[in-house]
């Protein structure tokens, strides 16, 4: 009987494809749901590798963003840039306690243009690029990739390197009622770091491996100031047209010379008569 059954279960697997049928077939499902997967994946990387490469969002013509701004030579952060007022050419300006304006007014300040390389060549007497720094001061200094750091500073006598470090303020403020850090991150180019708004920026010449830290508390209450639109605005200087004021002739009047002629009065003398003596005949 057992053999029987047994005869009989396989003929009808044999009927119908049994096991090998099964196994021959391909899941088409499972590997296209599979696929889906892989591709979503490597698309979503590549986005986010892509938006990395951009710095994000980029300002346009006119839109205001602010970040705040630090420098550190050698060990010891730098006074603040000098203040500047913006023009109808020139948006990217620095304003009081470290604070940047961000408001582009052409196309070369705007969009992929607007870097922290752009914002330094707008400074008098700044620029940065990924190998060398000139920061203003009573004497401009250039600093050069392997430099020695000069004596005077904490990092005196060690080669000095351009770094850029930086964050992001949240949107919204944490459970101590300030914003929040984020980021922290290293720039891959020191004069091409895209400019965001909320963005903090530290600017190094320091000794290779140096943990930059964040624009101090100052420049953070500055920069929230402005963010929530407490600080005074950035005014905008715009060249009037000359304007040629003519200030009319006065008339001096001169009063009549007044000559006062003082002449004795004329004296007349009249001599007395001549007298004629007649002498008597005899």
């Amino acid at each position: 009987m057992a053999r029987s059954s047994s005869g009989k279960s396989v003929a009808r697997a044999a009927a119908t494809g049994g096991g090998t049928t099964y196994r021959g077939q391909m899941p088409v499902n499972w590997y296209a749901a599979l696929v889906i997967i892989v591709i979503l994946g490597v698309a979503s990387v590549a986005f986010a590798r892509y938006n990395y490469a951009k710095g994000g969002p980029a300002p346009v013509i006119n839109q205001t963003w602010h970040g705040g701004l630090a420098t550190d030579v050698c060990g010891t952060v730098q006074p603040d840039l000098p203040v500047a007022t913006a023009t109808s050419t020139n948006g990217l300006v620095a304003a009081a306690d470290g604070v940047m304006v961000i408001s582009p007014k052409t196309s070369s300040q705007s969009g992929n243009n607007a870097t922290l390389g752009k914002f330094a060549s707008e400074q008098k007497g700044m620029t940065l690029t990924d190998s060398s720094l000139t920061y203003p001061g009573k004497v401009a200094k250039t600093y050069t990739n392997g430099e020695k750091c000069p004596s005077g500073t904490p990092d005196a006598g060690k080669k000095g390197f351009i770094q850029v470090r930086s964050w992001i303020l949240s949107a919204s403020k944490g459970s101590n009622g300030s914003f929040v850090k984020l980021g922290g991150k290293v720039a891959p180019s020191a004069s091409g770091l895209k400019l965001l708004d909320r963005q903090l920026v530290t600017i190094g010449f320091v000794p290779s491996g140096t943990n930059l830290a964040a624009p101090s508390s100052v420049t953070i209450k500055a920069l929230t100031q402005a963010l929530e639109g407490t600080s005074p605005p950035v005014t905008t200087t715009t060249a009037a047209p000359s304007t040629s004021t003519t200030v009319p002739a006065t008339a001096t009047t001169v009063a009549p010379a007044t000559t006062t002629t003082t002449s004795p009065p004329s004296t007349t003398t009249t001599k007395p008569p001549a007298t004629t003596t007649t002498k008597p005949k005899k």
